[in-house]
């Protein structure tokens, strides 16, 4: 059994740990986001399936929110939990609004950020709830909300912890002042932030940070929403209701140019007799112990194609050749519509 790796089951998967404080997940976790919300159809049945099968292989860290359809990502976490809560690493989030869905869209816009103490109560109380959970392992704030100190808002997130309700913190999209602000306050364990071959905001600034201040990396969409797996081939593959479509990089000619990259990219994971999005993810995970990529997927089929990819070794050489094709900022198009960039703390 390799260093670090835990047997669980009849499976092995190596754990990581973020940050200082004792948080210690599975090197790979599982984003639950799309068994409810954004890229359409839902089948609760296979969804509840592929998380039991996540489990059996060893991913135990798995990633919700209440802004996740909202609500119903967690009640759906929950269900599939039930009786197996000493098996899992349960992270989940609070700070986003949402309306009703919007007409034709699908899918219910993001109207605000809050972060004010009593509201972080309340949706901790209605989290554990829906989760039927007594505490929560990972709680993230989903967005940093700039109206309120962050002081405040870790503040009463520290309260949570005291209380026995929440047992590590984290933030989601924060910069490099915010986070140093909020670890003063409370150590912050994870830091949850877009992170894959072809958004790599994050390593100029915000990682020498996390790493001088003992903050895990968790990279929500290393599969680029799906685009790096190569399995769009047009904008209009994407259901009619999927949130990709409002994504720049998902329209028009800057999908046909994002194209060109996924398919040099393809390339060499063929040379390696591997899938795209399997080549991804092994970029990811050499990037350093202190990264747990969360990669999202609501089938068993792709779940597993995914954890194969935490036993992909990347040489130095393949390296040099994914940073010839790939290199930072080559993606074209924001990796977010403008109504939401606005929410990102920079």
């Amino acid at each position: 059994m390799p260093p670090g790796a835990k047997r669980r089951g009849n499976a092995i998967m190596e754990m990581r740990k973020l940050g200082t404080q004792g948080l210690e997940v599975s090197a790979q976790g599982l984003g639950c986001m799309g068994m409810s919300d954004f890229y359409g159809g839902r089948d609760e049945a296979e969804s509840i399936a592929t998380l039991h099968r996540a489990l059996a292989l060893g991913v135990n860290f798995l990633d919700t929110s209440d802004a996740y359809g909202p609500f119903t990502n967690e009640e759906l976490i929950g269900k599939a939990i039930r009786g197996r809560r000493e098996q899992v690493v349960v992270a989940t989030k609070f700070g986003l609004m949402r309306a009703a869905p919007s007409p034709g869209s699908g899918w219910a816009p993001i109207t605000g950020i809050c972060g004010r103490p009593e509201y972080v109560r309340s949706c901790c109380e209605a989290s554990l709830r829906r989760l039927g959970i007594d505490c929560i392992d990972l709680y993230y704030q989903h967005r940093v909300d700039s109206e309120v100190p962050i002081e405040e808002t870790v503040g009463a997130m520290a309260e949570l912890v005291t209380a026995g309700k929440v047992r590590y913190i984290g933030l989601s999209e924060a910069g490099v002042e915010t986070i140093r602000r909020a670890h003063a306050e409370h150590p912050v364990s994870a830091l949850q932030n877009e992170y894959s071959l072809w958004s790599r905001d994050p390593e100029e600034e915000v990682l020498p940070v996390l790493r001088e201040l003992g903050i895990g990396l968790v990279a929500y969409s290393p599969l680029g929403r799906g685009f790096l797996t190569g399995a769009l081939k047009s904008p209009d593959d994407s259901a009619t209701d999927d949130y990709r479509r409002n994504s720049p990089r998902f329209q028009g000619g800057n999908f046909m140019k994002n194209l060109e990259l996924v398919e040099r990219i393809t390339e060499i994971a063929a040379g390696k007799g591997i899938a795209p999005g399997q080549l991804a993810l092994a970029w990811v995970l050499a990037q350093g112990v202190d990264i747990v990529p969360i990669p999202g997927t609501k089938h068993r089929g792709y779940l597993e194609e995914n954890v194969a990819a935490a036993s992909v070794a990347v040489t130095a050489e393949e390296m040099a050749e994914i940073a010839a094709v790939l290199p930072p900022g080559s993606a074209t198009g924001e990796r977010y519509p403008e109504s939401m960039m606005r929410f990102l703390n920079r």
